[in-house]
Parts: structure tokens; sequence; C-alpha cells
């Protein structure tokens, strides 16, 4: 059986990977600077986060272990946690590893996936992905391509003509099935695909694979566009109604209901770390900023995933330009209660006297966040919540 540990709190990081999986979040790889060095986490490292207790657990992994590295794409399938390229000290990699996550024993085992079918993408990292149908659908990221691999996916940003190599970025899609390990590349039937891009975020509604902004070159972008995952066809930039969020890289985008994405953080077009966050309506084309968020909280290059009941976990990433002061890295949970009024797990609580709410959440009601900072017993035996934001009085 494996080793595992109970810490605190997971170690700071930014340009990790992150899943849930029934109760559970799972944190692997990133990087964190160390005296002006970039210091890879420790690449046979989980660190699991219990949903219902609020404790994390590192545990040590087996098997063929991946680098440690940091910009890799990680999704989640049936229990098994994928990752796929990322940055290490020998550069861009392109290769696929998964580890079953429902262990039975604690013991979680690395394998690299190296027999399959296709071509797999080229070297790269910061790029995203869209789980659908068990299959990994990969777009876009920044990366080398050698010459004879140069299409019109691909943005250059710098070549080394002695060794034919050019470095850019990338709007190209690339499908790993992952029941029979085959790569492929879809045709793309119509529309105007993004531009090529870096440090952007996806998520899936129904059978549309969502993109918003990221890099290419100093531009960031906050464009808006899907990729129907079915008809392989681009929706092309789509024109929203009102204001939209400002322009932006290494943010979060995630879908919360059957109809709305979740955004949050990044590096703005001014290098401004950024801690606001929109809810996007896809039948009405407009975007909310949400009122009451951790404004002196920013993130970059973190994680967002979507918990058991509609929370939304926010870990890691930096609140410092990571271009210019690479200091602030962070190992702290934000955690996003969409579900209006949900304030108890009660399930998952074996008394009364255990409090499963968390010091630092926030709370999503009617387009407002709430903060909670701090629980007391009321005047007759229940919880009085302490929470800041306009309509607290009606929560208590």
């Amino acid at each position: 059986m494996a080793d595992s540990q109970a810490f605190c709190v997971a170690e700071e990081r930014s340009g990790h990977c992150a899943v849930v999986d029934g109760h559970f979040l799972y944190v692997w790889g990133g990087y964190v600077s160390i005296e002006d060095n970039e210091v890879y986490l420790p690449n046979d490292e989980i660190w699991t986060y219990d949903v219902d207790s609020g404790l994390w657990k590192m545990h040590l992994m087996e098997g063929e272990l991946p680098p440690s590295m940091s910009g890799s794409c990680g999704a989640c399938i049936n229990g098994r946690l994928y990752v796929f390229g990322g940055y290490d000290d020998k550069g861009y990699s392109n290769r696929l590893y998964f580890v079953d996550l429902r262990t039975r024993d604690g013991t979680y085992i690395w394998e690299k996936i190296t027999k399959f079918e296709g071509q797999p993408p080229t070297p790269r990292d910061k790029l995203s992905c869209w789980v659908y149908k068990d299959r990994l659908i990969y777009f876009g990221g920044y990366g080398y391509r050698r010459h004879s691999e140069l299409q019109e996916c691909f943005d250059v940003h710098d070549a080394s003509w002695e060794e034919q190599i050019f470095w850019g970025w990338h709007n190209d899609v690339h499908v790993f099935d992952t029941k029979t390990r085959t790569w492929s590349q879809p045709e793309i039937k119509g529309g105007v695909p993004p531009q090529p891009r870096a440090a952007h975020s996806c998520a899936v509604l129904g059978n549309k694979g969502y993109v918003f902004g990221g890099r290419v070159l100093q531009t960031r972008m906050n464009d808006l566009h899907y990729l129907n995952l079915d008809t392989w066809v681009w929706s092309g930039r789509i024109s929203v109604n009102g204001e939209s969020p400002k322009h932006r890289s290494w943010h979060t985008l995630t879908a919360i209901a059957d109809d709305k994405l979740f955004l949050f953080g990044g590096l703005s077009a001014d290098n401004i770390p950024l801690s606001d966050g929109w809810i996007h309506n896809i039948i009405t084309n407009c975007w909310k900023q949400l009122r009451h968020l951790p404004y002196t909280r920013p993130r970059l290059w973190h994680t967002a995933c979507l918990g058991k009941e509609n929370e939304i976990m926010v870990f890691g990433g930096s609140k410092d330009n990571l271009l210019f002061l690479d200091t602030g890295h962070c190992n702290d949970l934000l955690i996003f209660q969409t579900q209006p009024y949900s304030l108890l797990r009660s399930s998952s609580c074996p008394t009364n006297e255990h409090l499963c709410l968390q010091f630092g959440e926030f709370f999503l009601v009617h387009d407002c966040f709430f903060h909670l900072v701090g629980v007391e017993m009321g005047p007759r035996g229940g919880l009085r919540f302490t929470l800041r934001g306009s309509w607290a009085d009606q929560l208590r």
C-alpha cells in the first residue's frame, strides 16, 4: 500500500492539474518559485481534499510517473485522471498518462499510454480540453513544430532555423478516445475557428465545447466561441448582449448549470491579476458580473472544479503577475457555492455539532456572492451565520 500523510493543506503552486471525482478534489503537479528559481512540485505526490470533512491528505504515487511539469492539461473520465502535455526541464511534452483515482487500497499507480492508434498532437503546454462521450478533446496551447509540421492552425512566435523548429500558438483540435486508445484529428466541417491561443479556458455544456479568452503574441482576448462536438462546426465569435469581461489569460471557465458558465480570475491585458467573476447565460448571450467576490484575492493560472453540490472549488494559482513577479503562489481553497441557501451539508454531517461549512466559502444568491466570516450559536440554539454582502440579514 502506498504511503499517505495528512497535512493542513496542499503546498502552494501554479500551473497544476485538479479534478473532482466523487467526494474528493485531486491536485497534482505545477510549480512554485523558490529564491527566484522555478521548482516543479514532486511528480510522485497527489493531494486529496475531502469535500465533506475539509481535510487534505498527501499520497505517494507509483508506476510510470509523468515528469514533474507545469501547464499540463488534466481531466477525469470514469474515475481516471488523464494528464497530457505540459512543460518540464527538458521542454514541451505530448505524452499522455493516466492514474486510477478509485483505488481500493490507497495505491495510486501511473500508467504511460504508449500503445495507441493515430497521431497525438505536437508537444505543447497551456492547452485546454473538453470531456465528451468518454473522449478527451484538446484545443490550442503553446509549443513547437518542425518545419514539415507547419500548418495554418499554428501562429509562429519564434524559430530556430538551424534546427528547423518553430515555436508558437495553436488552434487545432485533437481527440483521444479513452475506450479505443485512438488519437484522431477531426475534420472541421464549418464555421470560423478561434485564432490560435494558449492559457485560455474551456467548458462543456451539452454537446458544445466553449472556449474563452487566452493569449497570442502580446494580445489577450475576451472572445467566446463554441465547437459542436458532434458535427465539428465552429460557432464563430459569439455576439454578446451588454457588457463583457476584460481581455485575459490564465483564467478558468466552469459549467455550473445546463445553460450557464462561470468565469473567474486571470491576468488582464494590462498585466493586472484579476479577482472578478462573471456568469454567462448561453440562452440570452449575456454576461453578468457578480458582486461581493473576494477582490483582495486575485488568482491566475489556478484551477476551478465543480463539486458534488455544484460548488466551484478554486485552488492555488498566483496572486501576482507571473511574467514579472513570480512570488505570489497560493495554496488556499476558495469555494463558491452556486445553490441558493444551501448553507449546510446536512447529508454529510454525522451530528448537529459537526459544522460542515468552512470559513472562506462564498455563496451565490440571486447573482450575489456572500463571504462566510463567522458562525455562532443563536438565541434559540440555532446557528447564526455572519456573512458579508448586502442581503446578509436575510440569510441568518
